[in-house]
């Protein structure tokens, strides 16, 4: 068995992720998408960053192959040093927020929403972000999911797609039919998927199944390494951290509009075209009581 320093960190994850029990993996995936907070900071706030128990770090690095958190921390802190030679302590106090002290402290929130919009092209390339783009253009059909709170950010993915492209729904369980909505899928087709932690079993299920029909699966979510990314074709990421009870959306809802603006640079005249007899349709109908811009 090789030792822990003849592997990186980030490879250990990715190898033993589909092993671990769910609270491990959560741990893992905090670990994998947060090298530089980890590597600076005890484990107990480690483990309240990545919503799980202090002792569960300890776990997972010797889940790892580490003797516990302290070596995983040193080892990562000498990758970071060598792949890129910067403070590492001084990017991760910029970009962890405290806890709420008070339910007024609304300072810390905002901090930790600017962090998740910036994190949209820090961890997505703009090659990443135009490859998705051409997974939706190229579709015969496109397909867009979310459940609970990350149905909003579907919607509004699916509701700006349909202004530029003709091939786009959103998928509803009326009737109970939702499971029917993802059979008609095929190969040709394309699934978009929304979910973040902790994440709905039913839309982890649906994208699975489609995934094993052979459907492309486009996931936006916190982490490659989820059960999401891990039966996507592809997977954009992005961060939801926030010091209050709930999950902020800000980030999933600025990767979105991402997504919508690399559409329409990549689809060129096509989308242009659709967009503009769009905004004429809507014109006619007076849905608005500004005048839409030209295009």
């Amino acid at each position: 068995m090789n030792k822990p320093q003849d592997k990186a960190v980030a490879q250990r994850v990715r190898d033993s992720i589909t092993a671990l029990s769910p609270e491990l993996a959560r741990a893992a995936r905090w670990v994998s998408a947060h090298p530089a907070e980890l590597s600076v900071q005890s484990m107990r706030r480690s483990a309240i960053a990545a919503g799980v128990l202090p002792v569960t770090m300890t776990r997972l690095a010797r889940a790892l192959g580490y003797t516990g958190y302290e070596e995983m921390r040193q080892i990562l802190q000498d990758e970071l040093v060598r792949s890129a030679g910067e403070d590492f302590s001084l990017r991760a106090s910029r970009s962890h927020p405290s806890p709420l002290t008070s339910g007024n402290d609304l300072g810390e929130l905002t901090k930790a929403q600017l962090k998740n919009v910036s994190a949209v092209l820090r961890r997505n390339s703009e090659q990443d972000l135009a490859n998705a783009a051409d997974r939706i253009l190229k579709a015969r059909s496109v397909l867009f999911l979310g459940q609970r709170a990350s149905y909003g950010i579907a919607f509004h993915l699916q509701y700006s797609c349909q202004l530029l492209l003709p091939h786009t729904s959103l998928v509803n369980n009326q009737a109970g039919t939702i499971a029917d909505q993802i059979w008609r899928l095929g190969p040709e087709d394309l699934l978009v998927v929304v979910s973040l932690p902790p994440y709905t079993r039913q839309t982890i299920e649906l994208a699975q199944q489609a995934a094993q029909k052979g459907v492309g699966v486009l996931a936006l979510t916190d982490s490659e390494l989820g059960p999401l990314g891990q039966c996507a074709a592809q997977t954009l990421v992005l961060e939801a951290d926030s010091p209050a009870f709930f999950h902020s959306m800000t980030g999933a809802l600025a990767l979105a509009e991402e997504l919508i603006a690399m559409i329409e640079i990549r689809g060129g005249e096509a989308t242009k075209l659709h967009l503009r007899e769009n905004l004429q349709r809507l014109q006619k109908m007076q849905a608005y009581v500004d005048r839409l811009p030209s295009y």
